[in-house]
């Protein structure tokens, strides 16, 4: 049997497949087999790319409709075979280490601790550009730390122990964004985390990200809104105005400035010493277009001071 399963979800981007599996076939840990979960994808070129490696230690299984991020995911690790989970997106890319030094912490780790993620460099698709360098350092007991936001980050750094899906169960198919927080939750509220601040992990920024679509991300934030609101992220009330905050910009940037006011009000009224609140909520009132022109120059100025 495998030591690590690691599954990959695939649905319509066969082109940056070939480089994820290959980022994993490249790692100096070899013991691993690959679960490429391919979404329906609607051009069938998964399997060609799968089959273009020749490679025994890979798995493809495919979905006949899509069903989204969460139920590729699930359908992987009701597949999988190995000890440790990990996770890729199609669109992603390991360092050569990444395995090996997630093992290591592991399996020198006490029992409690269910899960090692790392840290992951933000790029640019398009240029190759490194946009910016994510250096995470919290670990241990995370489950008061993500009260405030999803500190861990993206599936492509996590490496799991199988019991944490045995204790808390699967992906919830429901949310179409939010997934990854929804499940660190979870196994936080069971499991301690190890961390590795090194950048292991090559996140590429594109246009084709699940994530810049403004509908997922919207009813991804409102059902875990409505999934922790009364008992977990009640905890940190700051926290969860924040959270109606960014719901509220996300709303406005979409053109529904009605609930994107709705959404600053609710930010206020939960935490009312937040002047960003404020400042989104007057600038909601010059309507969505002039709301989107001023993110957007704010934006331009952010990037200009940083190059």
């Amino acid at each position: 049997m495998p030591e690590v399963s690691v599954v990959i979800p695939t649905y319509n981007r066969a082109g940056f497949l070939r480089s994820a599996i290959e980022s994993v076939l490249n790692q100096t840990f070899q013991d691993f087999e690959i679960i490429v979960v391919d979404d329906g994808s609607t051009d069938y070129s998964a399997k060609e790319v799968v089959n273009e490696f020749r490679e025994p230690r890979i798995r493809y299984i495919r979905h006949e409709v899509n069903r989204g991020g969460s139920a590729a995911r699930n359908t992987g690790i009701k597949a999988s075979r190995g000890r440790y989970i990990a996770f890729l997106d199609d669109d992603d890319e390991w360092l050569p280490e990444k395995l090996q030094r997630q093992l290591e912490v592991l399996y020198s780790s006490p029992e409690r601790v269910g899960g090692v993620y790392t840290g992951f460099l933000l790029v640019n698709r398009e240029s190759g550009k490194v946009i910016s360098r994510r250096i995470p350092y919290k670990s241990g007991n995370l489950y008061g730390e993500l009260v405030s936001g999803n500190c861990i980050g993206t599936t492509s750094t996590l490496l799991l122990k199988r019991e944490c899906f045995d204790k808390v169960g699967l992906f919830d198919e429901n949310l179409l964004s939010s997934q990854d927080y929804d499940m660190w939750i979870r196994i936080s509220k069971e499991f301690f985390f190890e961390c590795l601040s090194e950048p292991l992990v090559r996140y590429y920024v594109h246009r084709r990200r699940i994530t810049t679509t403004q509908r997922a991300v919207i009813e991804g934030m409102e059902l875990m809104l409505r999934k922790y609101e009364k008992g977990y992220f009640v905890l940190n009330k700051k926290a969860l105005s924040n959270k109606y905050l960014s719901l509220g910009v996300i709303y406005c940037l979409s053109g529904d400035v009605k609930r994107g006011r709705y959404a600053f009000l609710k930010a206020i009224k939960l935490y009312p010493f937040g002047v960003r609140h404020y400042f989104n909520l007057v600038l909601s009132l010059l309507g969505a277009g002039n709301f989107k022109k001023v993110k957007e120059a704010k934006d331009q100025l952010a990037l200009s001071l940083k190059s």
